[in-house]
């Protein structure tokens, strides 16, 4: 049921139900969470704000503290509703991490590069109504297209992101970013469990989700 991986989570909830409802709690406060995959996989720690809540200073947050490449994760009909299509044909990266090709808002921006520009491009991106034409290509976002039964078909950051504000009630587009190091390197799990626990974040695992959503509840 539990993966080895989710025991030093138990501060951020006992069992996978209730860290997987304390971070769409967080979620729909408005606050963000980490999210964690298996040691035989990424093992990486990813932070994560819906885009309908997400403000400068989150996203000044995961440009200080996280890689830098910002990805907005879409539901596939967003993607394709926004004519985004993946980033290659054939996609050989070891995980199949499905990359778009980047864009940026076609207003309201400067050089697209500032948390407050990439807030402006992610808003734009995320609006309901928004169109293809309300972007322009490249730029500094980095879109994902989920798989439509999220992590029940691929277990990763992307699915895991749109499932947890599908379950949310929120929009279901998602802002994640990885965490790192100081010195570069990627965050393991005790970083992540700190860096949760400085900035009131919830860590849950993938693996959380997946039970969640087989055993619990699922999203329509």
């Amino acid at each position: 049921m539990i993966s080895t991986l989710t025991y030093p989570l138990e501060k951020f909830g006992l069992t996978s139900i209730q860290r997987v409802e304390n971070a769409l709690q967080h979620l729909q406060n408005g606050k963000g969470i980490l999210l964690t995959d298996d040691e035989d996989r990424e093992n990486e720690g990813d932070l994560i704000f819906s885009a309908q809540h997400i403000n400068v200073q989150n996203m000044a947050m995961m440009i200080r503290e996280c890689s830098g490449i910002v990805c907005l994760c879409l539901p596939n009909e967003k993607a394709d509703q926004l004519e985004l299509p993946y980033m290659v044909q054939e996609n050989t990266s070891s995980f199949q991490t499905p990359f778009t090709i980047t864009i940026e808002a076609k207003e309201g921006v400067t050089t697209g590069v500032s948390a407050a520009d990439r807030i402006t491009t992610i808003k734009a991106t995320s609006a309901v109504n928004a169109k293809a034409t309300d972007l322009a290509r490249p730029g500094h976002i980095f879109p994902l297209r989920a798989k439509n039964n999220g992590v029940l078909e691929r277990n990763g950051h992307t699915e895991g992101s749109v499932d947890l504000m599908k379950l949310a009630g929120l929009q279901p587009e998602a802002v994640l970013c990885e965490l790192m190091n100081e010195d570069g390197s990627m965050a393991k799990l005790d970083k992540i469990i700190s860096f949760a626990e400085e900035h009131d974040l919830v860590v849950l695992s993938i693996e959380d989700i997946i039970y969640y959503r087989k055993f619990v509840r699922d999203y329509k």
